[in-house]
């Protein structure tokens, strides 16, 4: 393994094309064709499942057993649950996300036949010139919010005359800001930070023509926000999985806001302890800055993957991100850092090779050398 080149200025580009795009869960035909576009510029191949998740493929010596990374390239959102008698949308979440956040975002709304239309989400009392001090005693709840569409509407036919249906799906503006002082601001980095900086380190290996040890798939998954992530990109041979997404920077957490975290446990369970302790190892080896956390209200596309009933060993490698899933901020040390990481690990060797086979003897099951007192036969050494 040797560290490589990583171009940062690729991430930042790669990262603000990325943001451009709306892609809200069931909205993501069109990130996907570009994320494809980007992997035919560097020499990756790749293939799509039925509904457009991507799994490219850098070859390695060994095919099998292989590992893959995986991040989601789909957003939160919303949609279009109703018209209103006054002219107005009522809408709900698509995805898991505060109604507070929502509150004043500029919008587009996506319509049959290719159409659309700009608007903003408002609460209901949205004019304290009208409502006064009631503005700020309704409660934060999606029921309370509507879209106030760009056009002239005060009636439902209006909107069903403009071509509005229920069911439309409405993208938020991401609003990005890159700060001289490497902060990044924008709503949706969750995942694409996480998208550019698995580019970036796969960039920097095709670059410097490093020989895999293994197989290696990169996974782009497009409905992890609702809970289906890597389900169903997976494939037998893949040993070892690592997501990749943010690490929320929070009273009580532990997250690193400059480096990469690695995350010891989820909402799902517990990551694999040994493919876990390897990616701290490959940080003090090569001096990376991280961190461990645990996160109580979080899962991400491994914890899918597993659910789907696959045997494989996971991690999960996080950016740092302050406000998830609102206002979300990182910064371009802690996105590098995570490039770093991921592309020391696509060099590395297995983390068992006897995880080439689904089932296999107890003769070559690894140990935990701590525990060993209480083995009925302690093995020899």
């Amino acid at each position: 393994m040797k560290r490589l080149n990583l171009d940062q200025s690729y991430l930042m580009r790669t990262l603000f094309r990325l943001l451009e795009i709306p892609s809200p869960t069931g909205l993501t035909d069109t990130i996907v064709h570009v994320m494809c576009h980007e992997l035919k510029k560097l020499g990756i191949p790749f293939e799509l499942t039925r509904r457009g998740a991507i799994r490219a493929n850098m070859p390695g010596k060994v095919q099998s057993p292989d590992r893959a990374i995986v991040a989601h390239l789909d957003t939160l959102g919303a949609m279009v649950k109703n018209l209103r008698a006054n002219g107005r949308i009522e809408v709900v979440p698509v995805g898991t996300w505060s109604p507070r956040f929502a509150e004043g975002a500029r919008v587009t709304v996506y319509m049959e036949d290719d159409r659309s239309y700009r608007g903003t989400i408002l609460p209901l009392k949205a004019s304290g010139h009208t409502y006064n001090e009631e503005i700020d005693t309704q409660p934060t709840a999606w029921s309370n919010l509507e879209v106030r569409v760009d056009m002239e509407s005060n009636s439902r036919q209006d909107l069903e005359e403009a071509g509005f249906n229920v069911g439309d799906f409405i993208a938020i503006d991401p609003d990005p800001e890159f700060t001289d002082n490497g902060y990044i601001v924008s709503r949706h980095l969750d995942d694409k930070a996480g998208v550019a900086a698995i580019l970036t380190a796969a960039k920097a290996i095709v670059e410097a023509k490093v020989p895999l040890e293994l197989d290696c798939h990169l996974l782009f998954t497009i409905s992890e926000e609702v809970g289906v992530g890597a389900s169903h990109v997976l494939h037998g041979d893949v040993a070892e999985l690592v997501s990749v997404d943010n690490g929320t920077l929070a009273p009580g957490q532990n997250t690193s806001e400059f480096g990469v975290t690695i995350s010891m446990q989820d909402s799902s369970g517990p990551f694999d302890r040994h493919l876990t302790s390897k990616l701290i190892d490959l940080c003090r080896t090569h001096k990376i800055e991280h961190a461990r956390d645990v996160f109580n209200h979080y899962r991400s596309d491994a914890a899918a993957a597993m659910e789907a009933g696959n045997d494989i060993r996971t991690a999960l490698l996080c950016f740092g991100l302050d406000a998830s899933h609102g206002y979300e901020r990182t910064h371009i040390q802690s996105l590098m850092s995570l490039a770093d990481l991921l592309s020391l690990y696509i060099q590395s060797p297995p983390t068992f090779t006897r995880d080439r086979d689904l089932l296999g003897p107890l003769a070559d099951f690894p140990h935990q050398p701590e525990l060993e007192k209480h083995m009925e036969d302690p093995p020899q050494t």
